[in-house]
């Protein structure tokens, strides 16, 4: 009697399958959105605004792309540095064409992500084929070949002379939210919100007939197919969804953070990261996503400033390397105690938390 009103008994399977089936997280994640909304713009710095959350932010959408191919339809890839180079490049591109340039910034950034699922879905067709590490390596070669094409082809800089053109400044509502002259605070609202949506539509559809599909070929893709899923349309999808977030997340990389398109924050270590960040918050997991982002983003700008916290006088390349080898052995220190990642860390603390006012 008390674990149901506590919330902790499902008597359906709606309600089971419901987006916060319990009240507890309900309240709970009202209680951050209206914190993020409303008052972290007016209490945060500029600094911990546009160089710590909205990268955050950003990256959780990235997760949460590679996260629904590889966690839910257990895809391996390692193209996502290249899926969010073309999001950047081709929302650059309807940004300052003739005809498109009219557009909304939320719509030309979405348009991004179209671009990059479009591309997405020809380099999945091989996961038809093959899987595993091979599938890894065609999507290493699409990371490759995709950087090669915008760094060569000058058509997707607008033959810029530098290579590296800057974001054209673009309103909402009268608020500039990209360009270099954009207050800090309209960025990070215009990046939380658009967080906050793909977060809610991932959310459904790892929860519709789709999910399921996903999950049951990550499980085992033979049984799958005998019980009437059809592989070509669930990889194919995954493959296009995950594109999708990583373009949405590179434009505004672009857009939102960095003031301009460069080739260069979208390397294979842009594509390791975001395979870390899914592998640390845990596989499978929205929230997952969003723990992960927050820990390999965060992670680095503490071990880079606690030297100086504590007094230490280190040089620059000797912080770099006791960061990289403290970096390495905390992921390691994590899957050791909780191969499933932070967000199976964070669900134990929940269920501890909410039994124990309730004793057997």
């Amino acid at each position: 009697m008390f674990y149901r009103e506590a919330g902790q008994f499902k008597t359906s399977y709606a309600a089971d399958q419901g987006l916060l089936p319990i009240p507890l997280d309900r309240a709970f994640i009202f209680a951050v959105l209206i914190f993020a909304f409303i008052v972290l713009p007016f209490i945060g710095s500029d600094y911990w605004l546009g160089t710590i959350i909205i990268p955050v932010l950003i990256m959780s959408i990235a997760a949460l792309g590679l996260n629904i191919l590889t966690g839910y339809a257990g895809q391996l890839s390692l193209g996502t540095g290249g899926f969010m180079a073309a999001g950047a490049y081709m929302a650059f591109k309807i940004a300052t064409s003739d005809t498109l340039g009219w557009l909304p910034i939320p719509i030309v950034v979405l348009l991004g992500g179209v671009c990059a699922a479009l591309i997405g879905l020809v380099f999945g067709i091989p996961s038809l084929r093959i899987k595993g590490f091979y599938l890894a390596v065609t999507t290493l070669a699409a990371q490759f070949f995709l950087l090669w094409l915008f760094i060569r082809v000058p058509w997707f800089v607008n033959y810029s002379i530098a290579g590296v053109p800057t974001a054209p400044p673009r309103e909402v509502f009268g608020v500039l939210v990209t360009g270099a002259q954009s207050p800090v605070w309209a960025r990070y609202l215009f990046v939380l919100t658009l967080t906050v949506l793909l977060t809610l539509m991932a959310k459904n559809l790892v929860r519709s007939r789709i999910g399921r599909s996903w999950m049951a070929i990550r499980d085992m893709d033979v049984a799958a197919e005998l019980i009437g899923i059809r592989p070509l349309q669930a990889k194919l999808a995954a493959f296009a969804i995950s594109s999708f977030y990583c373009g949405v997340a590179g434009a505004l990389w672009s857009f939102a953070f960095l003031n301009s398109v460069e080739p260069t924050a979208f390397d294979v270590q842009r594509s390791f990261f975001v395979l870390f960040m899914i592998i640390v918050g845990g596989l499978g997991s929205i929230l997952g996503s969003f723990l992960g982002a927050a820990f390999i983003t965060l992670l680095p700008i503490f071990l880079n400033a606690a030297p100086a916290a504590v007094g230490l006088d280190l040089d620059t390349d000797v912080i770099t390397h006791i960061e990289f080898m403290t970096f390495g052995a905390l992921i390691v220190f994590i899957l050791i105690v909780e191969p499933r990642g932070l967000a199976r860390l964070w669900e134990i603390a929940k269920e501890k938390l909410r039994l124990w006012p309730f004793p057997y």
